[in-house]
């Protein structure tokens, strides 16, 4: 459920999308608060849900993890236990980073890292022994066009 935002909110919110390691300090400089008025405001929005985590975000090839694959899922069954043990299986392997269910001819949309081929190929064979998946399309991920963005906070208008 979405909470109401202010003007201040919606700046802290850009802020924190295009910087979080900022100290709060700067974040009060930064949105014309005191600094304690600014905690207050920054702990009301990861206490709603509207800031999720603050985390840092890796680059997968200078990690480790040069294939990138985007695999789209096709489940052999459906319902809610099938759905429930694809849940499961996923959550439970650290290669799949992301995931998604889906509208279309596919039922999810996972994002996969791996550090060699082999280990790309035991995540397929265990989405489906383990998964429930019939069918599993992988799209190698060849160059980030651009990354991951904030969120567009600014009041529409």
């Amino acid at each position: 459920m979405a909470i109401s935002l202010d003007l201040i909110d919606m700046k802290l919110l850009e802020e924190l999308q295009t910087d979080a390691d900022r100290s709060n300090v700067e974040l009060a400089r930064l949105v014309g608060l005191s600094a304690a008025a600014t905690l207050h405001r920054v702990r009301r929005l990861k206490e709603s849900g509207v800031v999720r985590s603050v985390v840092a975000r890796l680059d997968p090839a200078i990690a480790g993890f040069p294939l990138q694959v985007y695999v789209a899922v096709t489940l052999e069954r459906h319902g809610d236990a099938a759905y429930r043990r694809f849940r499961e299986t996923i959550q439970a392997m650290p290669e799949v980073i992301s995931a998604d269910w889906v509208t279309g001819e596919t039922d999810a949309m996972l994002m996969v890292v791996a550090r060699e081929v082999a280990q790309l190929q035991r995540v397929l064979v265990r989405l489906s022994t383990r998964g429930g998946a019939a069918r599993a399309m992988t799209s190698l991920r060849l160059e980030e066009l651009k990354p991951a963005s904030p969120l567009p906070v600014a009041p529409a208008g």
